[in-house]
Formats: structure tokens, C-alpha cells, sequence
């Protein structure tokens, strides 16, 4: 598959931009704050529901403009399509001018896998920035996967609120019984998801990152472990009876799938604590290279790469290692300079104030 146009209009400093990308290699390169990213992100809003870098919907709407719309046309194997989003007081998804009930209804129509230098927090943030990577990767695939995930949210919210109420009311503690069978329940089926797709990672990423390390003295041996506390819905249903009290006292739920993490171990110790900074970026690049295979295992075809200043991070070696592995996907490079990749099939384009123009090959 592969991204033929994307399409801005009062999108972040775009008044109005097209711009018609290849199948292969595409480097957009210009100084920073020019407008580089913000094509990235456009793509990545179309094709995930949400931007990888706003904080708000509004950020992404021109200065001193009322509205944004951004918009992609791709092609499949068996199908083009479009999918655009438009921003005002609300955020408005439309596939193929048909518009979307809700967010999950236009993700997975367009695979698409982002390496960025902020991924290195991935290794180096908290459980949260590990259950982002792993839960978005999981909706990209299985959507009905996102509404899972929101009604367990939903879900404990409301036993969060009613905790409050036995502490403060005096609200009978039987009543939590209805939310712990359901949040158990969800419990299961999102550890199923998340244990299912962890297990195809670990079957990946074990032999791309002694291929990517094989030219130092020795290989690196990097193995990941998912940290849940419960693997089955009795088991989960078991930890919420266990911590009532502790949780009535703290007014939140402190067990349950919301507190999952995984940890990467480099040669059997946490690459977060122990690891160098070269060694967390190496480890990065070989989970998103796994994340790449998976994808592409799933789909039956090769997902779209957003690599935004993200060649910069790697030496010459580990660029042409990612390189080899991502030469059969489209390619969008966004970088400062204009880097050289030996390919025939490829474009260059030149980004200053929001303005892109196609260079010559």
C-alpha cells in the first residue's frame, strides 16, 4: 500500500498544500520549524485518529483560521481510497467523503508505522508510554480492539467514582461486585490482545537486534517479559476482591490491566536502568523493525513508514540496516539535510515556511 496525495488546508503552518508522493523513498528535508513534521503528523491523524504530538485538536489548526482539513489518498492491492479529517470546534473523520461515526472506524484502513527520536521514551518513560505503543499497534490491526479499551475505561471510572462514595457515603461495598465482573471480563480480553501481539514481537525482535549489533564484539542478546497482573478473568476478578480496602482508602482502582507494562532486558538486565543511550536507540530501532514485520505478517501487505528526523539518531551502520529491512514499503523521510539513499525509485522535496516544491532526482 502506499499514500498517492495528502492534501492540507490551514493545517498547522499550511494555508493550502498538495503534494504527490512516490511508492518507494520520500525525503522531505528543510531547516527546522519549517513545516516538515506537520506533514508526518497529517498523515499519521489519517491513518491513527489522532496526532502523535498535539496536545489538543486545535493545535493543529492555522494560526488565526477557524478550521483545518487534512486528507490522504492511498492505494491497496485491491482498492484506492481516501480518508480525511476536519478540525474545527470538533474533530471530523470522512472515508471516502462518507463520514465516520467514530475514530475506529477509519483506523486500519491505512497501516502506517512511525519512528521518531521521541520513541526513545518508549525504554525510558514510565508503563504508560509502554501500553501506548502496544495498544495502538493492537488498534491499528483489530479495531474492535479501541472499544474494548475505552469501555474498560469508562468502566473504571465509575468504580473509581463509587469508591469515593463508600468512603465519603457510606455506600454499600457490595455494589462494587458489578463493576469488578465487568472490568474482569474486560480485564481478559484486553490481556489476551496484548499477550497474543507481545508474543509476535518477542518471536522478532530477539533476531533483528543481534543482526543490527553483530558487527560489534559481540551480539547483543535482547529479550522482552509483559507484566500483567492477572492472565485470566478469575485471576483478575481475584485481585480486585484483594485490594477493596486499600482502594476504598485511596479512592482509585490500583489494580488491573491499566497497570501492565513490559520490560526490555539487554543481555538479561533492564535496558532502561542499565542501557546506554546508544544501546536504548538500537533497541528502538529493532522494536520498531519487529512492529514492522508483525504489521506486515497481519495485513498481508507492507505498511507506510513515517521516518521523522529519525535517520539522524542512527550511525551509518544501523541506517543501512533499516534501510535493507524497509526497502519494499513507501517511505516518507523527513530530515535537515538532504540525505543520500542509493535508490532509483524516489523523490525529494524541499520544504521553506510551509511551502513544498518537488526537487529534481
Amino acid at each position: 500500500m502506499y499514500i498517492s496525495k495528502v492534501s492540507l488546508k490551514n493545517f498547522r503552518n499550511y494555508e493550502n498544500q498538495e503534494i504527490s508522493f512516490g511508492d518507494n523513498i520520500n525525503i522531505i528535508y528543510g531547516d527546522n520549524a519549517q513545516g516538515k513534521t506537520n506533514i508526518v503528523e497529517a498523515i499519521y491523524l489519517c491513518c491513527m485518529g489522532k496526532s502523535f504530538r498535539a496536545k489538543k485538536d486545535s493545535d493543529l489548526i492555522k494560526f488565526n483560521e477557524k478550521f483545518s482539513n487534512a486528507e490522504i489518498n492511498f492505494v491497496k492491492s485491491d482498492r484506492e481510497g481516501r480518508i480525511s479529517v476536519e478540525i474545527n470546534e470538533k474533530k471530523t473523520f470522512y472515508s471516502n467523503g462518507v463520514k465516520q461515526s467514530k475514530i475506529s472506524d477509519i483506523i486500519g484502513k491505512v497501516n502506517c508505522i512511525i519512528f521518531t527520536p521521541a520513541d526513545i521514551d518508549i525504554i525510558k518513560s514510565g508503563p504508560q508510554r509502554r501500553r501506548k505503543f502496544i495498544d495502538m499497534m493492537i488498534s491499528s490491526l483489530r479495531p474492535n480492539y479501541l472499544h474494548i479499551l475505552n469501555n474498560y475505561n469508562k468502566v473504571i471510572e465509575q468504580r473509581n467514582n463509587y469508591l469515593k462514595q463508600i468512603k465519603l457515603d457510606n455506600k454499600s461495598i457490595e455494589m462494587l461486585d458489578i463493576w469488578d465482573e465487568q472490568l474482569a471480563n474486560l480485564s481478559n480480553q484486553i490481556y489476551n490482545y496484548r499477550n497474543s501481539y507481545i508474543d509476535k514481537i518477542k518471536e522478532k525482535i530477539g533476531d533483528i537486534h543481534k543482526m543490527i549489533t553483530s558487527c560489534g564484539y559481540y551480539q547483543e542478546e535482547l529479550k522482552l517479559k509483559y507484566i500483567s497482573t492477572g492472565t485470566s478473568k478469575e485471576s483478575f476478578l481475584e485481585n480486585f476482591n484483594k485490594s477493596r480496602n486499600i482502594d476504598i482508602q485511596r479512592g482509585y482502582t490500583g489494580v488491573g490491566i491499566h497497570r501492565d507494562d513490559i520490560i526490555f532486558y539487554l543481555n538479561h538486565k533492564p535496558v532502561s536502568v542499565f542501557g546506554s543511550q546508544g544501546q536504548q536507540r538500537t533497541v528502538i530501532l529493532s522494536l520498531k523493525l519487529a512492529e514492522l514485520k508483525v504489521v506486515s505478517d497481519e495485513i498481508g501487505d507492507s505498511p507506510i513508514l513515517l521516518l521523522d528526523d529519525f535517520m539522524s539518531e542512527l550511525d551509518e551502520k544501523r541506517r543501512t540496516v533499516l534501510l535493507e529491512k524497509i526497502k519494499d514499503n513507501q517511505v516518507i523521510i523527513t530530515c535537515t539535510d538532504k540525505i543520500d539513499i542509493k535508490s532509483v525509485n524516489k523523490k525529494i522535496y524541499y520544504v521553506e515556511n510551509g511551502l513544498v516544491s518537488e526537487l529534481p532526482k
